[in-house]
């Protein structure tokens, strides 16, 4: 079974802002005639990769809510300038949404398990999907999805 990652999504106010970021990136690797997927850098490397890379993601938390989802195409380790370990989270270009799922704020990343993961939010139905970001925040905050 996959185990994915989670983490916030910091200066993204909306899933907008994220895909435009995404969209950004995937564009500017294609014109550099590089692969049309992002990369996120962190300090902590994952010691669960084998797990991570059979099927995981990176669960995006926005202003209090996981709401997106990106798959995790690989992981790449790295020692900075400055001497530190860090890695690059490859990410697909896909942005999949997730039922809003309130989450506090915590530093850096964690592991989520598939059980913990909110479901995808084309998995419950059209009607959801269709409805607007912001009521569906405002539903989950309520506790009513």
């Amino acid at each position: 079974m996959a185990l994915n990652l989670i983490k916030l999504c910091v200066g993204a106010d909306s899933l907008q802002d994220l895909r435009e970021w995404v969209g950004e990136r995937s564009l500017s690797a294609m014109a550099a005639g590089l692969e049309p997927h992002s990369t996120h850098t962190t300090r902590m490397v994952p010691k669960r990769v084998e797990e991570l890379l059979a099927g995981g993601s990176l669960y995006w938390v926005i202003k209090g809510q996981v709401t997106a989802r990106q798959p995790l195409l690989g992981i790449e380790t790295f020692t900075g300038g400055d001497g530190i370990g860090r890695c690059n989270l490859v990410l697909a270009p896909t942005i999949i949404e997730t039922v809003p799922q309130p989450r506090r704020p915590f530093q850096g990343w964690r592991y989520l398990t598939t059980e913990d993961a909110p479901r995808d939010l084309g998995d419950i139905g059209d009607d959801m999907a269709s409805m607007p970001e912001d009521l569906r925040r405002e539903l989950a905050e309520l506790g009513l999805l």
